[in-house]
């Protein structure tokens, strides 16, 4: 990646950045597993789809609010889109701020668009109809498509921008991080989806067990890339920033990691469960996989 800006000092990022962090990854990751069911699946995929594009606008409306309170100075937010000497618009390519703006600013319209043409499908809102409409069959999925890459980006940008920093841990963690947190997003987004399966009635066996699947190929990619972070931790000689107290978040980690596929492999334990839980476990671990990132740079 080409030099970007880099924090000089630790940039003391509170708690509205990991709020930013996690929900960003879910909207970004809900959206692409809802266009996957609308392009691999069939009719009996629909509600889901329609429930994965209401949940990641949702999921993202908190997003630009989050980031801009913690920017200390949240009106000049818009500063970060518009070039306040011209007018005109700011973009930097090089800035991973400035493209990360922009792609949420995208993404939010694409995802927006997909949330009204949901409801309208739910019949929850009548208005968007035509919308909804124009949002079948090919157009649906080329706009879907689009939606996605913006989405993806999403999730993995956020591991990007920690890992162009010259702050320990981050800066270590290299390229791993970007993926590292695009397959915790995607595994968090199927574990959502779950959630929201088993509350609802008009959701398939069939398509249920194929988000369950997806979720466990997800898990185990994060694992190899979990691994492969601290690989690089050691190799950098900070792998103990990210023990010590933090051991507690990575429990946290490892048992939201190990419930989907529990959950698939040994099905006779997971029976002993309430329905809920390892989705929200596997919530709770993508959540604390990202507090540990984040903090444990800057107090670790």
């Amino acid at each position: 990646m080409p030099p970007a800006e880099h924090f000089v000092q630790p940039p003391h990022w509170e708690w509205w950045i990991l709020g930013y962090f996690f929900l960003g990854g879910l909207a970004g990751g809900s959206y692409a597993l809802g266009t996957l069911l609308r392009i691999a699946g069939d009719a009996r995929d629909e509600s889901a789809t329609r429930i994965a594009y209401v949940a990641s606008f949702i999921a993202l409306i908190p997003c630009p609010i989050f980031l801009a309170l913690d920017l200390g100075q949240p009106i000049r937010f818009w500063h970060m889109l518009v070039d306040t000497s011209d007018g005109g618009l700011s973009f930097n390519v090089v800035s991973p701020m400035s493209v990360g703006s922009w792609a949420l600013v995208l993404f939010g319209l694409f995802s927006f668009v997909s949330f009204l043409g949901a409801l309208a499908d739910m019949g929850r809102l009548p208005a968007a109809r035509p919308i909804a409409s124009v949002l079948r069959g090919g157009p649906g999925i080329v706009w879907g498509v689009f939606g996605t890459a913006f989405g993806v980006f999403i999730c993995g940008y956020t591991g990007v921008l920690l890992a162009v920093s010259n702050q320990p841990v981050w800066s270590d963690g290299g390229w791993v991080l970007g993926g590292l947190f695009l397959a915790s997003a995607l595994a968090g987004s199927a574990a959502l989806l779950l959630l929201l399966a088993r509350s609802r009635r008009d959701i398939a066996s069939d398509t249920e067990g194929r988000i369950a699947a997806a979720d466990r190929m997800f898990v185990i990619l994060e694992a190899i890339l979990i691994v492969l972070f601290f690989v690089t931790l050691v190799l950098a000689d900070t792998v103990l920033r990210v023990l010590g107290v933090w051991i507690l978040l990575w429990i946290v980690v490892l048992v939201g990691l190990l419930a989907p596929l529990v959950s698939g492999w040994r099905p006779d334990l997971a029976r002993r469960w309430p329905p809920l839980a390892a989705p929200v476990l596997a919530l709770l671990g993508v959540l604390a996989l990202r507090a540990l990132v984040i903090f444990s740079a800057q107090f670790g």
